[in-house]
């Protein structure tokens, strides 16, 4: 079961995946951070190990490049802003295969524990199927079937909660 809420903008989430997800960081010490202009890539891949954040099976690639960001976590809390930025990743994990790019022009966004919000101005491409459903994005337009249907044009987004 996923909720989520988008105000135009911005958007509030409740989903299986992001509450699984929490076996990950339940005892995550805490890490802030700062950028002003950065760029990187990396990947990494682990099994069901006891530690934070390898917890769930997962593989990641990602690569990004931006101009402004802040990021503050402590256990399953993380806070972070972003200013223009474009980024791509492709992730493997027991709960969901992805893979997207994405140009913001600005984002922020809260989480605590399985519910997270998000604001900014963004264009998403690419594709997700995993436990909170199935669906494609291009340039921020289309659609989610599941547990929580979707449709999404140009970054406005109208869902249909199903439990």
């Amino acid at each position: 079961m996923q909720v989520e809420e988008d105000f135009g903008i911005g958007q509030v989430s409740l989903g299986a995946e992001a509450a699984l997800n929490m076996i990950d960081t339940y005892d995550r010490p805490g890490n802030a951070y700062t950028a002003g202009t950065y760029a990187g890539a990396g990947t990494y891949a682990h099994g069901s190990e006891d530690e934070p954040g390898k917890r769930i099976p997962r593989a990641r690639a990602e690569a990004g490049a931006g101009v402004g960001l802040v990021r503050a976590e402590y256990s399953v809390f993380e806070a972070e802003a972003r200013g223009p930025n474009a980024r791509a990743e492709a992730e493997a994990s027991a709960l969901a295969v992805k893979a997207f790019a994405r140009a913001q022009v600005a984002s922020a966004s809260a989480t605590a524990g399985p519910v997270k919000a998000t604001v900014g101005l963004a264009a998403d491409t690419g594709v997700s199927v995993g436990v909170d459903g199935v669906g494609f994005r291009l340039l921020g337009t289309g659609i989610t079937l599941g547990p929580k249907p979707s449709i999404a044009v140009f970054g406005s987004e109208l869902e249909c909660v199903i439990s």
